[in-house]
């Protein structure tokens, strides 16, 4: 067919992605070929594509493209999960909308209407990742709510509990008050907010006194003052409720003469406040604020850790909606049995749980409420010491928006530091002795420093929507751990009655089975027989811990092998500034609407180029259109070649050539190929780019078809030698080949289009063979193309330099050339002459001293310049530019040695002052090469 004059991205895509799909391209049956397997990261079946899911699966299609062109049995494994707090909150938005809640339906009906939802609306992604390109194996597409699915994750949570790595505890979680749940650390966005800092003084008991003193940094006394109190500062005021004790650092000399004394909470009916001890810690910052930290255990992260080095009790303030408890016996009741316990009486968890020390008059109220009121009454007590404004790091829900309130609840963990053992200890082996790499190898320090520091896991949510408990409790809370209730109730007693745990799962413990489970797990299915492990997961590294370390955790255990290989972990994409993008910043970019506008090939193609290890990538919305330029200058020499005869080639090995210039694109063939290899083997994807991109547009689009471009002789263009037809289709097979897992649709497009209407393709690209030239490199017509070339660009490059038209004609002298170089001259006269405008070679020194010189392999070639430019004139002109170029280079380097602005200026600011140093110091530098140029 003949190749249309405008390349349209558009028209092309949708045409060729329903081609695989429809004729099972992604999935060929290769039952005896060596296994590949990627699993996709599953999206949210809320979610929709964002520039990050376009570079993660970019990779994994690149990968996978790869490997099938290998001749691998590529499998890619796609599927959505369930995502409980998202799709439960689009429901329930939904319900909002028809005057409806979630508490008006029983669970069963509630759950339905999700997965009504879910058909209908869910899963919008699955459509935008097909306009990407990728090619994954969707007629196997698996969701985390699945039935086969759902097995696996509920076999998971009753082994682990039957071998004692998953229990029931009491322990301080990000609590959304809007929920009513826990959630992940992933789930919480800090944000910089407008704050107060309030300063109370917390009486020491019995009107007991000590001299306070203050020294500067040198020793000097500032301060010496005597108190019958010790100082505290807060955000959060309405937790001094709870208080269990004021801790100081042990080397802060200031307290000394009161640790070990009690003070008093400074809030509530006098006659009930309790006393609590003022103990040492290494927490206390003794340079931040007064040095004395209040320790509220029950609603405050450090001060969790603190109370349980110390065996503070921890009280909880709030209830699930983060209102002040108005449950449990009177204030006055519950403050007697917190000073009974405080007095040194016994008591457990439960029993300081189920004490509710909020005053009478604060019970019920919200949490800010509360804090006014608390804030109110210790000023009036005279209490207070000061207030300031300002700016504090506060937790939000990263979907409901509202506070996080640090709770005291009862979840279910995992026992993670023995599961992180043997994970460990893979990633210390490598690939190489039955562990996995991780790539880049700069990630390893960040990933051993989380394992061996890791907490138990809380794996629990107080939801509707995810995969149920399986746990049962029995009047008197004894839990029973089956697979479903039949098993329970056998292992209660017949006659027991039973409720079920109404809580769900963790997304992220469910998709911590992904890699084995959606092969067919617990099943020992060919699949999984086949594909665990996983050759390659490719993954942001934002999710390190929250996914990729929970996958080899849980891999390793029941599976008694690694996940995967390699762990390929790539950076985030930033706005253009490098800001984190954002909705509330307004600095978020659409891929569906940069596919609209460039096509998916050049989006991909940015993402590949850009993608450098251990480096986030900087949204360029200018080089994405670059790249739709490169695809449109891929399908014009496409159409030139097809104008002249050049067709796809029926071989995979290179042709036969005679001919330099032949035999040198066969060499470049060769190299490109050797360094993709190496690329695709170190994950090197800016690499991969590079070096396909420098073939396609420099070597085999700017030189070799100019070379071999047929010439015109009276107006009439002449024929392209056979050869150079043959080499050149051969040519452009193995660069589309090569460049398809990068930019799948225009390759398939133009290998389609370059065949022989009489004898079309046998096979599709996504299933060409991956290029193996069996060729080697012909270094005397590298020696001689690379010195044609080299003369041509030099030659245009001093007459740009000394605005010397393009067109305009030079004679070349060389003094004493080179046996060789008269050769090459002699063979290459005619692109010498048509496309570095050199009229001949003289083989004799020039005549005159107006000239220009350039130096090429071991030759010094000369041009004549009189009558061309005025060589004075011309040398003054570039002296000052480089003069005025140096200048900036300097100034620019002084400012970039000043540590004060490299420390102090916004990032941008330093990264453009390096920038414009960096061009400026290469301007000065060719400025100077073109002077020394004009002798």
């Amino acid at each position: 067919m003949t190749i249309d004059k405008t390349f349209d991205p558009a028209a092309i895509e949708a045409k060729w992605y329903a081609h695989w799909e429809r004729t099972g391209a992604f999935r060929p049956e290769r039952p005896n070929a060596v296994p590949y397997t990627i699993v996709n990261p599953p999206p949210n079946v809320t979610g929709s594509l964002h520039i990050g899911h376009a570079l993660d699966n970019t990779l994994q299609d690149i990968l996978v493209r790869h490997a099938r062109m290998q001749g691998k049995d590529a499998l890619w494994v796609v599927g959505m999960d369930h995502a409980g707090i998202a799709t439960q909150m689009v429901v329930e938005r939904q319900m909002a909308e028809r005057q409806q809640k979630r508490t008006d339906f029983t669970r069963d009906e509630f759950v339905a209407k999700v997965w009504e939802w879910k058909e209908e609306s869910g899963g919008a992604i699955t459509g935008q990742l097909r306009r990407l390109g990728c090619s994954m194996d969707w007629e196997n597409e698996r969701f985390t709510m699945d039935e086969g699915f759902s097995k696996a994750v509920i076999k998971v949570f009753v082994d682990l509990y039957n071998q004692g790595l998953l229990y029931r505890d009491k322990r301080l979680v990000n609590w959304d008050p809007h929920f009513k749940s826990a959630i992940s650390d992933l789930e919480v966005e800090t944000r910089e907010v407008n704050g107060h800092m309030w300063h109370f003084k917390y009486p020491l008991a019995g009107g007991e006194t000590y001299t306070y003193v203050e020294r500067d940094a040198d020793g000097n006394v500032k301060l010496t003052e005597e108190r019958d109190y010790i100082a505290i500062a807060t955000t959060r005021p309405e937790t001094m409720l709870g208080d269990g004790a004021v801790a100081v650092h042990p080397g802060d000399e200031r307290y000394k003469p009161i640790i070990g004394k009690l003070c008093e909470i400074p809030v509530g009916p006098k006659e009930h406040r309790r006393l609590i001890p003022i103990i040492t810690d290494e927490y206390p910052d003794p340079d931040f604020g007064s040095g004395a930290v209040k320790i509220t255990g029950a609603h405050d992260q450090n001060d969790y850790g603190v109370a349980q080095r110390n065996n503070i009790p921890m009280y909880r303030l709030m209830d699930e909606v983060a209102a002040l408890r108005a449950d449990g016996a009177p204030f006055a009741e519950a403050a007697a049995q917190a000073k009974a316990i405080g007095a040194g009486g016994q008591w457990t968890a439960a029993d300081i749980d189920a004490l509710n020390l909020v005053p009478d008059a604060y019970r019920g109220l919200d949490r800010y409420e509360a804090r006014k009121r608390v804030v109110a009454d210790i000023d009036a007590d005279g209490l207070m010491i000061a207030v300031e404004s300002k700016a504090i790091q506060q937790p939000f829900g990263d979907r409901s928006g509202v506070v996080i309130e640090p709770m005291l609840t009862d979840q279910w963990y995992v026992d993670a530091a023995t599961l992180a053992k043997p994970a460990i200890e893979a990633a210390r082996n490598g690939a190489a002795n039955s562990g996995f790499d991780i790539v880049p190898k700069s990630w390893e320090k960040t990933y051993f420093n989380w394992m061996e520091n890791i907490q138990p896991w809380c794996v629990s949510r107080q939801l509707w929507w995810g995969h149920q408990i399986p746990a049962w409790f029995d009047a008197d809370g004894k839990i029973y751990v089956a697979e479903d209730e039949a098993g329970a109730q056998a292992l209660a007693g017949e006659g027991v009655a039973l409720t079920r745990d109404p809580d769900v799962l963790d997304t992220w413990f469910s998709s911590a089975l992904w890699p084995f489970g959606t092969l067919g797990w617990p099943e020992q299915t060919t699949e999984l027989d086949r594909h665990y492990p996983n050759d390659v997961l490719v993954s942001g590294f934002d999710i390190l811990f929250f996914w990729d370390a929970r996958m080899a955790m849980q891999g390793i255990h029941f599976m008694k092998e690694v996940p995967w290989k390699t762990l390929y972990l790539h950076g985030l994409v930033r706005a253009a500034d490098g800001a984190k993008m954002s909705k509330s910043k307004g600095n978020t970019v659409d891929p569906l609407g940069l596919i609209d506008q460039y096509g998916a090939d050049a989006l991909r193609f940015f993402m590949a180029a850009m993608e450098s290890q251990g480096r986030d990538i900087k949204m360029d919305e200018s080089r994405v259109a670059g790249y739709r330029n490169f695809a449109t200058k891929l399908w014009n020499a496409a159409r030139f070649g097809q104008s002249n005869g050049i067709g796809g080639s029926h071989s995979i090995s290179a042709p036969k050539a005679e001919l330099a210039v032949n035999r040198w694109i066969i060499g470049e063939v060769v190299e490109t190929v050797e360094k993709l290899n190496k690329a695709f083997a170190e994950f090197r994807f800016d690499g991969m780019a590079d070096v396909i991109y420098h073939m396609v547009f420099d070597q085999f689009c700017d030189w070799y078809l100019e070379l071999i471009k047929p010439a015109y002789v009276d107006g009439e263009k002449g024929e392209m030698d056979e050869e150079s037809k043959i080499v050149a289709g051969w040519v452009l097979d193995q660069i589309l080949v090569m460049l398809h897992p990068f930019m799948p649709f225009i390759t398939e497009e133009l290998w389609h289009a370059l065949s022989d209407p009489a004898h079309p393709r046998e096979y599709d690209i996504i299933h060409a063979k991956w290029p193996e030239p069996n060729a080697s490199a012909h270094q005397s017509a590298i020696d001689e193309v690379s010195w044609v070339i080299e003369t041509i660009s030099k030659t245009r490059s001093f007459k740009a330099e000394l605005n010397i038209p393009p067109g305009t004609r030079l004679t070349a002298n060389i003094a004493d050339p080179q046996v060789a170089t008269a050769a090459i001259i002699e063979r290459q006269a005619a692109a010498l002459s048509r496309l570095g405008r050199i009229d001949g070679f003289v083989y004799a020194p020039v005549e005159t001293n107006n000239v220009a010189q350039i130096v090429v392999g071991g030759d010094t070639v000369v041009f004549a310049l009189d009558g061309i430019i005025d060589l004075d004139a011309e040398r003054t002109r570039i002296t000052k530019a480089i003069e005025a170029a140096a200048k900036e280079r300097d100034a620019l380097a002084g400012r970039l040695s000043n540590a004060a602005f490299v420390e102090k200026a916004k990032p941008e600011a330093v990264e453009k002052a390096r920038f414009d140093h960096a061009e400026k110091a290469a301007e000065a530098e060719r400025l100077t090469a073109a002077l020394a140029r004009l002798g």
